[in-house]
């Protein structure tokens, strides 16, 4: 019975994985595919049209769009991780009036739709003059609730020891969070990381709302010209895409140990 029962998992364990693959296998595929074939069910095309991409990349500046989609998603994901570990670590070390209201209204602001607040934060970011513009699409996804609680909750684990025997030491507050507080949080603001640059790579709606030149698209606004009216050009749509997913795939192989890795002893004992 035990067999039969490791069988069985090990069975749906597949099944489940074949869902998971399966849509990248499609899409690669379909990307060397000539478009009579993009429906022929078969897994692999009768011959490889490597022409693919070099027709996708030549059909829009696909070169400016990557860049625009760099720009917004390093910057924006830099930006986001510095601010919401510095509030994170301001709602876990600091106490001051009001402070577990005020975090819990910023955390009851997660079950807010973000098309609710869509039309009041374009108004703000017209009246400021950042349309078309990286300052219109970046700003505002800097303040997550959601980063702020993942990176408090983990701070909030670090010795008061040692943030207490640095303050002593005459570390000043700047100083405690970026030698220490930073430092020891390395595992956490790596998920963080990769977390904000794949939601700020794939971000399609909000770009697409604020960015009306063609020379300040992104890249998912960009795999848009496939699409037509009447058609659609599969092949060249898949070819885009699976580019697309190869920045997304670099920077969680250049993040990815740090995810195992435990946070770094301080040599304290309580």
């Amino acid at each position: 019975m035990a067999r039969i029962s490791t069988a069985v998992r090990f069975a749906l364990l597949m099944v489940g994985l074949g869902f998971v693959i399966f849509p990248f296998v499609w899409m690669i595929s379909t990307s060397l595919r000539p478009e009579r074939e993009v429906f022929a069910l078969t897994l692999w095309p009768s011959e490889i049209m490597w022409s693919n991409y070099r027709d996708a990349w030549r059909a829009a500046p696909f070169a400016r769009f990557f860049l625009n989609s760099f720009i917004i998603a390093i910057v924006g994901t830099g930006l986001a991780v510095y601010l919401n570990a510095m509030s994170g670590h301001a709602f876990s070390a600091y106490r001051f009036r009001f402070k577990n209201a005020l975090f819990l209204t910023f955390l009851a602001t997660m079950m807010i739709p973000g098309q609710v607040t869509m039309i009041p934060v374009f108004l703000i970011i017209n009246s400021l003059g950042w349309v078309n513009s990286y300052a219109g699409v970046i700003v505002p996804g800097l303040a997550s609730a959601f980063g702020t609680f993942m990176l408090r909750q983990q701070m909030g684990t670090l010795p008061r020891d040692l943030l207490e025997a640095a303050r002593i030491d005459g570390c000043g507050e700047l100083g405690l969070f970026h030698r220490i507080v930073l430092p020891l949080s390395g595992p956490v603001l790596a998920a963080f990381t990769i977390l904000m640059f794949v939601a700020e790579w794939n971000a399609f709606l909000w770009p697409l709302i604020v960015l009306n030149k063609p020379q300040m698209f992104t890249v998912q606004i960009g795999l848009q010209r496939f699409v037509g009216q009447y058609d659609v050009t599969y092949s060249h749509l898949m070819a885009m895409s699976v580019l697309s997913l190869a920045p997304i795939l670099l920077v969680f192989l250049a993040f990815q140990k740090y995810l195992v890795q435990g946070i770094a002893t301080t040599g304290i004992k309580n």
